[in-house]
């Protein structure tokens, strides 16, 4: 049953609700201010996140239960150009002087603005000569990612899994099968309308793709950069448009079509690494994706970050 006050706070309105949710949130991750700095290595991986002065301390808890279960890698911060000079001198401190690119600085020509592709293009500019992971702030590292350390060990990319029906393993882009929507809102939303088109991309019999998450995902050092991105990006305009490329969700489309035609990808497993959809997770979970719609429900997210707090290195 849920007490007084939070009876009370579901008739708030959302944005007075989001903001009394995300400091409820801070006060819990307030003390990963108290624990040990990261301390980099410059051994070809990369720990790469778009945050900003809105998400610092959840971020900070994001990438310290990550590297603090890892042990590797050295941190690459993209901004959305909000961090303060006291933002940056926090993050100087905690995550080894990791270097910071500013969005207004990265090059997306041919492609959208916005919408998390200067992260994506960021990503791919730099997987030439090292193994870049994608890291979002809303997430918790609970246990050491094995999978994981064996996908970068073996050079492999990797992605985070939709959710647990979708442990089908890559599809070719002929046959992937797309869930049947939900709703009329689901059947117009970008990630439908790309999956449905799938089977009409040049060469389409060639081409994988795996509804993955953009929110947690490696790419293997070596890959093509741009390249295969750019074909995906026009394939679509050409498909669906200009304009619908440019909405928000575009660029995880893009980001599974990459990660299921680089060689031999690894979908890690939903049991230890998942989404949360307000539904208790396995024992053995070692990596928890808050995603927005169900981040706050109950106290999980609360949690979660108190249990990773318990574990890093003061």
């Amino acid at each position: 049953m849920l007490s007084v006050p939070a009876m009370l706070t579901r008739f708030l309105p959302y944005r007075l609700q989001a903001r009394l949710d995300n400091w409820r949130h801070d006060s819990v991750c307030r003390p990963v201010l108290e624990t040990a700095p990261i301390r980099p290595a410059h051994d070809g991986l990369i720990i790469f996140s778009m945050m900003g002065t809105a998400v610092l301390l959840p971020y900070l808890v994001a990438v310290k239960s990550f590297w603090g279960h890892l042990r590797q890698g050295r941190v690459v911060i993209l901004s959305d150009g909000t961090l303060t000079t006291e933002d940056r001198e926090v993050l100087a401190w905690h995550c080894g002087n990791p270097e910071i690119i500013d969005i207004a600085d990265v090059d997306h020509s041919g492609f959208p603005a916005g919408g998390a592709w200067e992260r994506f293009l960021s990503i791919l500019d730099r997987r030439h000569d090292h193994y870049v992971i994608q890291l979002d702030s809303d997430t918790v590292t609970l246990g050491h990612p094995g999978v994981v350390a064996d996908a970068i060990a073996a050079n492999r990319s990797f992605t985070l899994l939709g959710g647990e029906e979708w442990e089908i393993g890559v599809r070719n882009c002929t046959g992937f099968q797309p869930p049947a929507p939900n709703s009329p809102a689901d059947a117009r939303h970008i990630q439908a309308r790309m999956e449905r088109s799938l089977a009409l991309v040049s060469d389409a019999e060639r081409l994988n793709y795996i509804r993955g998450c953009a929110g947690f995902a490696g790419f293997a050092r070596g890959g093509n950069g741009r390249e295969t991105a750019r074909f995906f990006h026009d394939e679509m305009v050409r498909l669906l448009g200009r304009e619908a490329m440019a909405e928000w969700g575009s660029e995880q489309v893009t980001s599974s079509f990459v990660v299921a035609n680089d060689p031999d990808p690894v979908l890690l497993p939903y049991r230890q690494y998942a989404n949360y959809w307000a539904e208790p997770w396995d024992a053995d979970c070692r990596f928890m994706h808050f995603v927005g719609a169900h981040r706050h429900d109950g106290t999980a997210y609360r949690d979660a970050t108190r249990a990773a707090l318990a574990k890093l290195d003061r």
